[in-house]
């Protein structure tokens, strides 16, 4: 589809037609959510190890990939929208979350490129509508390219691209994982103290907008498992050294080839990924549908703001199947 006829989708389906306005919940139910997640987490047993999903609702199947060091609770509040009208297929990265992989597999993004598509032949998913933020972002565009099959459209939020990956700001995080030293002395004062959390030069200040967020849920959703036993405090570690290595190195030429229609939204208050890394995945996408610029908005936007996400999400699912 050409971007001017998406604009023509855009604009006739701004009431998005087909979800309801059901409210999203404030940060103080989000104790409530932990514990619906959990339980409705599932674990497919694949080649890579035993990879930790939640996969809720029907219709097209849309998979949302999360960020580090997050876990696929990031999306809870989109996917309690998305999945009124499609399927959601939230999964935990490897070595991140609730997932479990064996001590040193690969942990880099073409590894977990396909473990994802390990998993959709696990669910027996032939493509997917695919949503992706920060790290996700690079899964997102190796499966683009290397997966196109698989993939019917992308939505890119701020994430990795040729010309950043890794950004500078995941330089001192690599160099302490490679000292051993990231998950003590970085996320597990930020799990003990979760005010200290969320302060202005910390992971909360430095990667959201809202000063409450994350919420305290969110913090032992993402944290907990990382710090539940060396084998993952290792492995979270290891995950941020295999981001030293720039995965999309050589990507932009088959960017320029790639047939997925691609939306790009960017929060312009990011202070990980540089701005015009959105201009970057504008002119690279072959079928780029253009950038949607969210001023005030940090790295995790997606968690503040699912209603972006649904609207985008849906106004782009409808457009292509029409």
């Amino acid at each position: 589809m050409h971007r001017r006829d998406f604009i023509k989708v855009a604009a006739a389906t701004a009431a998005l037609a087909g979800i309801s306005r059901r409210a999203f919940a404030s940060p103080d139910s989000d104790r409530t959510r932990l514990a619906e997640w959990r339980g409705s987490q599932r674990f497919a047993r694949t080649a890579f190890g035993s990879i930790a999903y939640v996969d809720s609702g029907g219709g097209d199947e849309v998979l949302l990939l999360h960020g580090y060091p997050l876990c696929g609770f990031q999306w809870r509040h989109a996917r309690e929208q998305l999945d009124l009208s499609y399927r959601c297929i939230v999964p935990d990265f490897m070595g991140l979350g609730a997932t479990d992989v064996a001590e040193g597999q690969d942990l880099g993004a073409p590894a977990q490129a396909a473990m994802i598509v390990s998993l959709l032949d696990a669910l027996k998913v032939r493509r997917v509508h695919v949503v992706a933020n920060d790290s996700g972002g690079a899964v997102a565009q190796l499966l683009a390219v290397h997966h196109s099959t698989r993939v019917r459209s992308l939505i890119l939020t701020n994430c990795d691209t040729e010309r950043q990956s890794p950004p500078p700001a995941m330089l001192p995080v690599i160099e302490l994982s490679k000292q051993g030293n990231y998950a003590q002395q970085w996320l597990a004062p930020w799990l003990a103290d979760r005010a200290h959390a969320r302060a202005p030069d910390q992971f909360g200040g430095m990667c959201y907008t809202d000063p409450a967020n994350p919420s305290d849920a969110a913090l032992e959703m993402y944290f907990g498992p990382l710090l539940s036993s060396p084998k993952r405090r290792r492995q979270v570690e290891a995950h941020a050294i295999a981001q030293g290595r720039n995965a999309l190195a050589g990507i932009t030429p088959m960017l320029g080839r790639c047939a997925i229609p691609t939306r790009i939204i960017w929060g312009m208050a990011d202070t990980i990924f540089a701005p015009d890394n959105a201009d970057y995945l504008d002119r690279a996408f072959a079928k780029s549908l253009g950038v949607r610029r969210l001023e005030k908005a940090k790295l995790f936007w997606p968690e503040e703001r699912p209603d972006v996400i649904v609207e985008e999400g849906d106004r782009l699912w409808r457009s292509l199947a029409s």
